[in-house]
């Protein structure tokens, strides 16, 4: 494809995709997904990769809505508290829990926006964080017993699996 074939193609989205990125929100969601996602992005014939922050919404009826995605030049707890921020105002009044990784100052900046949410770490993220500490060659089997553990069907049945 030809540059001046993207840039049509681009062009003739723009105004859809900020129809899209300004739409109202609803007033709750149970549980909010926040993550990066760090792409390669061609920036002046220099390739880097770029956080998109992605905000991903899980309504009462259990319906997913990716809610918006943002691009930065880096990941961090201030663009984090801006994208909350955005959400807010695009009529987010309230979230139950937000699953998110550790990223330092997160945890704050989601108290700021939605003061009574829980906020709750990603088991993929915990799981990731946790094999930094094995060894490479133990990984598959701390990584079966783990999954033991996180698809139990309850707390006695996870600490049951554990042993």
């Amino acid at each position: 494809m030809s540059p001046e074939l993207i840039s049509r193609a681009t062009d003739g989205i723009v105004e859809d995709l900020r129809a899209w990125r300004s739409r109202p929100l609803d007033a709750v969601y149970p549980i909010l997904y926040l993550d990066a996602l760090f792409v390669s992005v061609r920036d002046g014939g220099q390739v880097a990769k770029r956080p998109f922050y992605l905000a991903l919404g899980v309504q009462s009826d259990g319906t997913r809505d990716v809610l918006g995605f943002w691009a930065s030049s880096s990941e961090g707890a201030k663009f984090w508290l801006s994208v909350l921020s955005d959400l807010k105002n695009r009529g987010v009044q309230d979230v139950l829990f937000v699953c998110a990784d550790g990223v330092t100052g997160l945890k704050q900046a989601i108290e700021a926006a939605f003061p009574e949410a829980v906020h709750q770490t990603c088991v993929v993220h915990l799981i990731r964080s946790a094999l930094r500490f094995v060894s490479y060659k133990d990984r598959k089997v701390v990584t079966a017993a783990l999954r033991e553990v996180y698809a139990a069907e309850s707390e006695e049945a996870a600490d049951e699996n554990a042993l």
